[in-house]
């Protein structure tokens, strides 16, 4: 769901959180997880290593980007696009993606 649209009170599906769509969705069930809730202090580069062995490709890394999002909102802070994590993750995690 875009950002702008997330009211936190209202968040039961993966889809009803920010930056999440159809596809992240099935991720996170691919993961085992079926709830938004059980994604709670779960760590965004945990979460994308499990979804690359679980699909045996490596993910774009806007795809750690948007599990950043997702924890941060889910940690209490405000839905944000999944690019304002970009230069988060590449300060945190640049080795990790040639940067």
């Amino acid at each position: 769901m875009h950002p702008s649209r997330v009211v936190r009170e209202n968040v039961r599906r993966f889809t009803d959180l920010p930056n999440i769509g159809p596809s992240l969705a099935r991720d996170f069930a691919l993961l085992g997880y079926r709830e938004p809730g059980e994604l709670t202090g779960a760590d965004p580069l945990a979460l994308y290593r499990a979804l690359c062995a679980a699909t045996g490709v490596r993910q774009d890394p806007c795809v750690l980007d948007v599990f950043m999002a997702v924890s941060h909102f889910l940690d209490g802070g405000a839905a944000l696009p999944w690019w304002h994590f970009t230069a988060e993750r590449k300060r945190r995690h640049g080795q990790l993606f040639g940067a």
